[in-house]
């Protein structure tokens, strides 16, 4: 299997769009909702049978949530092997009201498929799957080793892929990792991501009397809650919108040049932007690049602040109770159970009384930008989606990505198949079928350039 082969491979992904189109679509009719447990079993189910039905080793691995399903298949020794992670769960469909077709009956208006987990990340993952297929279908072998990862619970958080990864190191052992998620550059750009920003999710709740209040005859006599947690959150961040939590900064890594040139070659249409979100102004500080906010530097926002009366008119009433539910963006270097204690010990120094209430999240993710597979998968995507794509050192949100490259110890990246307005998390989720097709051929090429390297020397 060489480079010169991508032309015919190509033709038959052409030739094969409809059955690939309509293969997507009766996937995307069964539901795998995490957060209810909804079709997950006959989901993997499913996916089990693809893999091995392509002759891989292939079965799902229980863990304490959802399975895993995992197929593998070492086909060239002395070629690297990649991990193709992604996700089979989506996230519940509601409000089902503001769908212009049913989420699970996939429908196809404009040159999209609108259906849950179009985009997140069924299409993206059944792109690589069709991948596979389409190089078996050339050869009985692939040009590189490849295994195949597929979470059960991404859109829950991620809770087990840790203990997974420790677990299963021996069926793991990767050269790199690639994740097809996310969508691509706002310009319609394919990009190259080398990393992802973490998360920590906290929440924050306070007391007063033990019932509502009059805010006249208690007022100025009953600590009033929504205000201790104001006065609380107004330490943790200033006017400039500086972090102020004791040694929240200590472990951030500074950019590299590479990462510092690649954020000043992304394209940018700063005033459609804000136009688009309906914003005059960023947040502070107004310096601030527009990618370094995304990429560079931590964040920490208010979800949600929630008590009293918010209802219609006036109810002067002097909350019992209030609670905020709070996460933090985390860059490089930063480690969410290091954050939440840096939290945690700031709440108690500055509001004793107020509870504290981790609930985790997810490390961030960095693999250098002169990583030795970087340029191959830019020479892969190119090939496959007609144009160079956009070198972004790190994704705004987050995946489990540190898995890979904190747990193995390998380089992850992400190479994302799915059209910037995918609608991922919201109703009308939909896929690009053009990016579909594009992913397809793309994972292709991301294994064809691969089978032709000799595995890098250093490699784990």
């Amino acid at each position: 299997m060489i480079v010169s082969d991508l032309p015919a491979h190509f033709a038959t992904i052409d030739a094969r769009r409809d059955e690939f189109v309509q293969r997507l679509c009766a996937y995307l009719a069964h539901p795998s909702i995490s957060a209810h447990g909804e079709g997950i079993a006959e989901v993997a189910a499913l996916l089990v049978a693809q893999l091995q039905g392509m002759g891989f080793d292939a079965r799902s691995i229980a863990t304490a949530g959802w399975p895993m399903v995992y197929g593998r298949r070492d086909d060239a020794p002395g070629k690297p092997t990649i991990l193709f992670y992604g996700h089979y769960d989506v996230q519940p469909p509601d409000p089902l009201d503001a769908w212009l077709s049913p989420p699970f009956a996939p429908t196809i208006r404009d040159g999209r498929i609108f259906a849950r987990g179009a985009g997140d990340n069924k299409g993206q993952h059944f792109a690589q799957l069709l991948a596979l297929e389409v190089l078996l279908a050339a050869q009985e072998r692939l040009p590189c080793n490849v295994i195949v990862v597929l979470e059960g619970e991404e859109e829950v958080g991620s809770p087990h892929i840790a203990h997974f990864v420790r677990e299963q190191r021996a069926l793991l052992d990767a050269d790199l990792v690639v994740t097809a998620d996310g969508p691509m550059h706002a310009s319609g750009r394919a990009i190259l991501e080398f990393g992802v920003r973490g998360v920590a999710s906290f929440e924050l709740r306070a007391r007063g009397a033990q019932r509502d209040l009059h805010s006249g005859n208690f007022g100025g006599v009953a600590p009033n809650p929504l205000w201790t947690l104001v006065h609380l959150l107004a330490t943790m961040k200033d006017a400039n919108g500086t972090i102020t939590i004791d040694g929240f900064h200590d472990h951030i890594v500074p950019p590299s040049d590479l990462e510092r040139a690649a954020l000043a070659a992304l394209p940018l249409d700063l005033p459609q932007v804000m136009a688009d979100l309906g914003l005059a102004q960023l947040d502070v500080p107004i310096e601030r690049g527009y990618y370094e906010r995304l990429m560079l530097y931590p964040t920490l926002t208010i979800n949600g602040l929630h008590g009293g009366y918010g209802g219609t008119g006036s109810k002067t009433v002097l909350p019992s109770a209030a609670v905020a539910k709070c996460d933090i963006r985390l860059v490089a270097n930063q480690r969410v159970d290091d954050i939440l204690a840096k939290v945690a010990a700031h709440v108690q120094r500055h509001a004793p009384g107020v509870e504290f209430i981790a609930y985790g999240g997810m490390d961030p993710s960095k693999t250098p930008m002169d990583s030795p597979f970087a340029a191959i998968l830019e020479r892969a995507i190119t090939a496959g989606q007609g144009e160079a794509p956009l070198l972004v050192p790190a994704m705004g949100g987050s995946l489990p990505e540190y898995v890979w490259t904190k747990i193995l110890g390998v380089p992850a990246f992400v190479v994302p198949y799915a059209n910037f307005d995918e609608a991922n998390h919201a109703p009308n989720e939909n896929i690009v079928i053009d990016c579909f097709i594009r992913g397809i051929k793309t994972g292709v090429a991301i294994m064809t350039y691969l089978g032709a390297e000799a595995r890098p020397s250093g490699c784990p």
